[in-house]
């Protein structure tokens, strides 16, 4: 699978880094852009190289499309109560 920018085409490195709002630092297309730190998805990403926002799915190419609604609900983190 391919994984680059929407905007530039820069494709993201292994040691690229993007920082999170709960301040955790990881490479967002390794969890598809769910912070590890917080579990919050990120659904714009930034690109280290052009510094344009585009949404994160569209960096993911040769994929089949997939419906948002149903992979957001798939994967929702139960409360803790």
């Amino acid at each position: 699978m391919k994984i680059a920018c929407p905007k530039c085409a820069y494709e993201p490195r292994p040691h690229d880094r993007w920082q999170c709002e709960c301040m955790t630092l990881w490479n967002t297309f390794d969890t598809q852009g769910r912070c590890p730190g917080c579990g919050k998805v990120w659904r714009h990403t930034a690109c280290p190289r052009c510094g344009r926002w585009s949404p994160h799915h569209e960096w993911y190419h040769d994929l089949p499309p997939i419906d948002l609604e149903e992979a957001e609900s798939a994967t929702e983190i139960p409360a803790k109560g």
